[in-house]
């Protein structure tokens, strides 16, 4: 699955335009690599999120096309939160 299309998903991101655009920003990066919004995401991956000043770095477990609102978090699991300065 597309990484625009897994942090809309499994909604890190609100809308796919805007993950390709922080994935363009060089924000993301998939197992430590700098990632492209059109980089394949599989079951196992780290990604770290830069968001303002919190660096996310969550674990994917799982991929589907499409999910309900409250079932949005079991995509992935957080491993850690941190502010960045």
């Amino acid at each position: 699955m597309r990484l625009d299309k897994f942090l809309k998903i499994s909604r890190l991101i609100k809308r796919r335009t805007l993950a390709k655009e922080v994935a363009d920003q060089g924000r993301i990066t998939i197992n430590g690599n700098q990632a492209k919004a059109s980089t394949n995401v599989a079951v196992g991956d780290t990604l770290s999120i830069q968001f303002g000043q919190k660096l996310l770095t969550i674990q994917v477990e799982s991929l589907r096309e499409t999910v309900k609102k409250d079932e949005a978090a079991n995509l992935y699991s957080v491993k850690k939160e941190e502010e960045v300065k």
